[in-house]
């Protein structure tokens, strides 16, 4: 079956640009740590971080509610902003205002709604720094380039009580919310294994460094907190995230969507079970020789207590007699319910197709945004509990680049024991001057 979702293969665009460079990394702007009152009858107005991909497409979404407004776009590279800025203009009949550094954008006070589109090493630093100048935040995901980040953006958002609303847009449409409820139901049975998958067909081959940086695309801002790299036009935009100095792979990238799933449906509410132990195996086993760095080949397997049940999150080459991605449900006696993009089914230990109903989903992902900004409850893909499914992703990720087990607390939420704690799935150095608050008085 097809996949239908070609947008987040778009790439989640570029960050706020800078033809003042990196070295305002200070938002000068101070934000209250009162929430906002609950909107009634005011606009939400939005600014954009990161044109031409899933920022633009949440944006076009969210133009489509009276009730919103669109006044800003931001990228580094001036060449990815013509179509959105059209777009604006034809909404509105005004063209907005663009900036090439996205803290400039941050200081319009006007402004109280930030889409964060870039990709995922410079999501921390768009979210916090949102939050802190008495912003909203629609992020994309994963929300984070590794768990130290992860923690960072969710304590922000909590400090400033801000409404964050992640790309998960799963969690809002018919299949998966309905299969969700099913599980939950008790229908299937106890549950004791799951299964989470994806295909990685993604091969960059080899490129080398040599092209000069067009004049309107900061490539130093667009590398920003990570290691600077030479630039390689064919590793920027739509391919970083094969390259763990810019992204998280796929196990980033779509295992955020299949194993929140798993998650979701193992849980009550959207207080999420976390593994105590993770073990990984993979590399570049079908491309040794290929210039990417994030796995082609990735399999994990999660052990959870209060539920018990064994996660299995696999990232290949092939998807006989099923999706090519998906998530999985095994009970105890045999049945099965198997979700996917468009589509699921229950089985039963026979594996005859058991009938099922679908349950409409209140309202869809980026209204679920809109209204909880409004209302001041906690959105669908609420920061905390995207916080937890992402670090489960980084988790799997650390347990392969440490080549070993890694063990996970939640109460303390974090590594137990130094096993994973030397990846960069955990925490990463920031390239200077670029620095990460992790604390919030």
């Amino acid at each position: 079956m097809k996949n239908q979702p070609t947008r987040r293969d778009f790439l989640g665009a570029t960050t706020a640009a800078g033809l003042l460079g990196a070295g305002l990394l200070p938002v000068h702007s101070e934000a209250s740590s009162t929430p906002r009152p609950a909107m009634k009858n005011d606009k939400i107005v939005l600014g954009l971080i990161g044109c031409g991909g899933m920022g633009a497409a949440d944006m076009r979404n969210l133009m489509g509610f009276p009730e919103v407004e669109v006044a800003a776009l931001c990228d580094v590279d001036a060449g990815r902003m013509p179509r959105d800025i059209a777009n604006v203009e034809e909404k509105y009949g005004r063209k907005p205002e663009v900036f090439h550094d996205y803290r400039k954008m941050l200081e319009r006070k006007d402004i109280n709604g930030i889409i964060v589109g870039t990709p995922d090493h410079w999501h921390a630093l768009n979210l916090i720094h949102s939050c802190q100048t008495d912003k909203d935040v629609y992020c994309e995901k994963p929300i984070s380039h590794d768990i130290t980040e992860a923690k960072a953006m969710l304590a922000a958002a909590t400090h400033y009580k801000k409404i964050v609303q992640v790309g998960t847009w799963q969690r809002s449409t018919t299949e998966f919310y309905s299969a969700i409820d099913y599980i939950r139901s008790g229908k299937l049975g106890r549950v004791i294994h799951v299964r989470a998958w994806t295909c990685d067909g993604a091969r960059m081959g080899k490129h080398s460094a040599g092209k000069p940086v067009p004049d309107n695309f900061n490539y130093d801002m667009w590398v920003g907190p990570s290691k600077m790299v030479p630039y390689i036009p064919e590793y920027t935009h739509g391919n970083w995230r094969w390259f763990l100095n810019f992204g998280c792979g796929l196990t980033g990238d779509w295992g955020v969507h299949m194993m929140d799933i798993g998650l979701l449906a193992m849980s009550k509410d959207t207080d999420l079970p976390m593994p105590v132990e993770v073990s990984a195996y993979g590399g570049a086993m079908a491309w040794p020789d290929d210039d990417r760095t994030a796995p082609d080949t990735h399999l994990a397997i999660m052990k959870f207590k209060d539920p018990d049940f064994i996660m299995q999150w696999e990232t290949g080459r092939d998807h006989p007699d099923r999706p090519n991605h998906g998530t999985e449900f095994i009970a105890e006696d045999g049945k099965s319910l198997m979700v996917w993009r468009g589509g699921w089914k229950v089985r039963d230990a026979d594996g005859k197709n058991i009938p099922v109903e679908n349950i409409s989903v209140p309202t869809d992902h980026w209204r679920n945004w809109v209204d909880c900004v409004k209302s001041r409850e906690q959105p669908r893909s609420n920061i905390s509990s995207m916080a937890q499914t992402t670090i489960v992703c980084h988790l799997a990720n650390a347990a392969l680049l440490a080549g070993e087990s890694v063990r996970w607390s939640k109460e303390k939420m974090d590594i137990v024991g130094r096993a994973g704690k030397n990846t960069s799935s955990y925490k990463r150095e920031y390239r200077k001057p670029y620095s990460l608050q992790t604390k919030f008085a």
